[in-house]
Formats: C-alpha cells, sequence, structure tokens
C-alpha cells in the first residue's frame, strides 16, 4: 500500500511542477510580447509642441502631456525662447554639416575619408533610434603589399 502513496505522491509532484512551468513559460511569453509591441510616443501623442510659440508650449508643460517633468519642461520653453531671441535657434538646422563636422576629431585622412563615408549615406544601416542607436557599418577594401 506504501507503493500506491508513493507513486501517487510523485504523479501529483509532477503534474503540480509542469503546471508551474506552464504558468511561468506563459508568464515569460506574456513579458516578451509585451516589450516586443511597446513603442515610444509619438509627437501627437506625447504631447510635444513644436509651432515656436511660448503661451503654447507652456500650456503642454502645465498639462502634464509632456515626457518631462513640469519643472524641466518649463526650464527648457525658457531656454529656447531665449536663444530665439538671442537669434542663436535655428529651424532649418544643416544636419549633414554637423555630421561632416564630428569626422573631423580623426587626425588620420584615411579615417577622416572613412568616417564621411559612413556618414554620407555610403554605409549599411542598422537600427533605430528608438531602438537605441543607429549602427553604419563601412567596409573598406585594402589591397595586399
Amino acid at each position: 500500500m506504501s507503493t500506491f502513496i508513493e507513486s501517487r505522491f510523485l504523479r501529483t509532484s509532477r503534474l503540480n511542477s509542469l503546471g508551474k512551468g506552464a504558468a511561468y513559460f506563459g508568464l515569460a511569453a506574456l513579458l516578451a510580447m509585451t516589450a516586443a509591441t511597446a513603442q515610444i510616443a509619438t509627437p501627437d501623442t506625447a504631447g510635444l509642441d513644436t509651432s515656436g510659440n511660448p503661451k503654447s508650449e507652456m500650456a503642454a508643460c502645465n498639462s502634464g502631456k509632456t515626457q518631462q517633468d513640469r519643472a524641466a519642461c518649463l526650464k527648457e520653453v525658457r531656454n529656447a525662447n531665449a536663444e530665439k531671441r538671442a537669434g542663436k535657434l535655428g529651424n532649418g538646422a544643416d544636419y549633414t554639416a554637423n555630421a561632416m563636422k564630428r569626422c573631423e576629431v580623426f587626425k588620420e585622412s584615411e579615417d577622416q575619408a572613412a568616417c564621411r563615408a559612413r556618414v554620407g549615406g555610403q554605409a549599411k544601416l542598422d537600427g533605430s533610434v528608438g531602438a537605441g542607436g543607429v549602427l553604419r557599418e563601412g567596409v573598406i577594401t585594402v589591397p595586399a603589399q
């Protein structure tokens, strides 16, 4: 009779561990799907105001719809408006010239040329800003000596 009780106990113990394993797997799958489908808020849903109108930007900060705390948002609106009044804030930024300036850090002319090729669009792009960064890969073939 003791053999029957032991085998029955082992059978239910295995079922419980299988049930727990299935539950943990389901939970892990749910968390993975949640992380995979998470999206960065678009400017329309984030409450960001890019009109350049200080009053509407302040209203966006005060409404709490921005992705910053209220104090930081108001500080940035004040700073941006001060830069705008001083003529230092431009809307038509030249991003290509800024990217090319970053290549000046390289001392060797070959390194600078490789940097300019990557930035200039002659590179394979992988990733996104939303995913954490864009990786630019360029291949340079060097002849054997």
